[in-house]
């Protein structure tokens, strides 16, 4: 299985770089893992609802330039489903058994993502109603994928 996790934007804090490593390094032995990052759309602080869409919508179009139409996609997204450590990991491990070999999880920028790419989305998942800085969730995700697959093998993990 190959899975890609996306993000809007470059990652800067080294602590976060380190535990991504870690668990891009500990996921290597269960899938191939690539980390994309596509550039933010630089703005001003002050944007009106106009212009939060038109950056939105920029940042939309470079994630979808890079996502294949074979590939299943994962939107985090506020309004997603909620699942439980065990759900995802039964959720990856179905989409599994049925072929689906390229998943792609989406993470957008501080301003979300564009209509276009939750249109596109396969599943919308939320980690919770509260927001994240989209640096850290990268971080928080890679580590409930690698519980997933540590799950799925029945493989020892703390709870």
């Amino acid at each position: 299985m190959k899975i890609t996790i996306m993000t809007v934007g470059k990652l800067k804090e080294k602590y976060l770089k380190q535990g991504i490593a870690e668990y891009a390094k500990r996921l290597g032995a269960y899938a191939t893992i690539e980390l994309v990052e596509v550039p933010d759309e630089k703005a001003p602080e002050n944007l009106s609802a106009a212009d939060m869409e038109i950056v939105k919508q920029k940042e939309g179009e470079r994630i979808l330039a890079k996502i294949s139409p074979d590939t299943y996609v994962i939107t985090l997204e506020i309004n997603g489903k909620q699942l439980t450590s065990e759900q995802l990991a039964a959720h990856i491990d179905q989409l599994a058994t049925y072929g689906k070999s390229k998943l792609v999880f989406i993470i957008g920028g501080s301003l979300g993502l564009s209509t276009e790419v939750t249109s596109r989305s396969d599943y919308a998942l939320s980690f919770s109603k509260m927001t994240f800085p989209h640096q850290l969730m990268k971080l928080i995700l890679l580590e409930q994928i690698y519980r997933a697959f540590r799950i799925n093998r029945n493989e020892p993990y703390h709870k």
